[in-house]
């Protein structure tokens, strides 16, 4: 269906630094890509891979999660952060029932990604 993520690339400055973190937080499984420059991601829907020397690239992608409290406290716990603005507790009850939760964060090496928890019933918009 249009508009689904069909795949994502996270650039880091260290690729095995983020096996062990995405590994971690998402329990996604990695393959190595030769030359040893980075690995392909296989998660349950969505394939995607990650590279290395390429500290804060870009773009933004949202993770979806079951439960947002939960993922981030596991991020942090990893050794990411939680970025301040849009989101959180303190969003408004017909946003969160139209679009769901999503937080800004980035990994222990700085890249950006952000996590979404859908809306109840878990179509948004």
């Amino acid at each position: 269906m249009a508009g689904e993520i069909s795949f994502f690339e996270l650039g880091v400055e260290d690729p095995q630094k983020a096996r062990v973190f995405y590994g971690g937080l998402f329990g996604w499984t990695f393959e190595a890509v030769p030359p040893g420059t980075g690995f392909s991601i296989r998660t349950p829907n969505v394939p995607g891979g990650v590279h290395g020397a390429d500290a804060e690239a870009s773009p933004y992608v949202f993770f979806k999660v079951d439960d947002l409290d939960i993922a981030l406290a596991r991020g942090v716990a990893l050794g990411g952060t939680v970025e301040p603005g849009p989101g959180g507790a303190a969003e408004a009850p017909e946003t969160v029932a139209r679009f769901g939760r999503f937080r800004f964060c980035r990994d222990d090496q700085g890249s950006p990604f952000g996590v979404h928890e859908p809306p109840p019933g878990g179509t948004v918009g």
